[in-house]
């Protein structure tokens, strides 16, 4: 993260670089991005902003002159490639993850302090006074995430790395790593090649969605008194209608179908059975 930029229009958004080198959060890695997936991020993450669906922008990419050595297929087949940076924007770069982290390490009170650093900036509907305030933000990005989830499926999107620190808090498509498209409906289609237990599979993605969501409810639990507890809980039971009743609303909008019919699901279910048999 190198600085927020306010444009004249008054909105705030977050600028990162990536590719540029190690950082303190690298682990083991060089911190540098090749100009293949440099590409494929900057023209993804704006389709993905032309057709509607909340994400990360790209501002502009530049090619470095360092080499930088890829297993593009994981297959032991390394290979030197140009390297490149991308700058990119998002309202916020907070993930699921960045909350995860804290609770795991017992740092309670900065959980607290970057919960409300996070609501003041980005849930404006939220009031700070509000002592449900975190019930309240929980609710949100369980509705958020699932109309997002929903989103990708509507145009064939698949994520590839769809964990903790892969979703964002504002329910944005961040971190475009080995995503893909389906040409013909296949639930199994994997686009990262090494994920040989085919985990995020694009038929997994409303499942992994449901997982992490759960997982953020275990890192908020220490700021919730038990009855916000079971109600989060209830809130999170509800995701799987969210998801159902936004992914039905998408397949009726593509299909041209109007009003309500109880035959609607099963039309949406055998055309994308159809479309696996072509």
């Amino acid at each position: 993260l190198i600085g927020v930029y306010t444009n004249r229009h008054g909105e705030r958004w977050e600028l990162q670089l990536k590719g540029s080198g190690r950082t303190p959060y690298s682990r083991n890695g060089d911190g540098r991005a090749v100009l293949r997936s440099s590409v494929r991020e900057f023209l993804c993450s704006e389709a993905m902003h032309y057709l509607g669906i909340p994400t990360s922008r790209a501002a502009s990419l530049v090619v470095s002159d360092d080499d930088v050595w890829r297993d593009q297929f994981y297959n032991g087949n390394i290979k030197k490639e140009r390297g490149a940076i991308v700058l990119r924007l998002a309202k916020s770069w907070f993930r699921i993850g960045s909350l995860e982290i804290l609770t795991h390490s017992g740092e309670l009170d900065l959980l607290r302090r970057l919960l409300d650093f996070i609501i003041q900036e980005h849930f404006p509907s939220i009031a700070m006074s509000d002592p449900n305030r975190y019930l309240e933000f929980f609710s949100t990005v369980v509705s958020e995430t699932a109309n997002l989830i929903a989103l990708w499926m509507s145009v064939g999107f698949a994520h590839g790395v769809c964990n903790t620190d892969n979703f964002s808090l504002l329910s944005i498509t961040i971190d475009y790593g080995p995503f893909g498209f389906i040409d013909s409906y296949d639930p199994n289609f994997v686009p990262n090649t090494s994920d040989d237990e085919r985990r995020y599979k694009i038929g997994n993605q409303a499942s992994v969605g449901l997982f992490n969501l759960s997982k953020l409810l275990q890192a908020l639990k220490p700021l919730l008194d038990p009855r916000q507890k079971q109600l989060a809980s209830q809130i999170l039971e509800g995701y799987g209608e969210h998801y159902y009743s936004r992914f039905t609303e998408l397949f009726k909008t593509k299909l041209g179908l109007l009003g309500e019919n109880e035959n609607d699901n099963f039309l949406i279910a055998f055309l994308l059975k159809v479309s696996l048999l072509c």
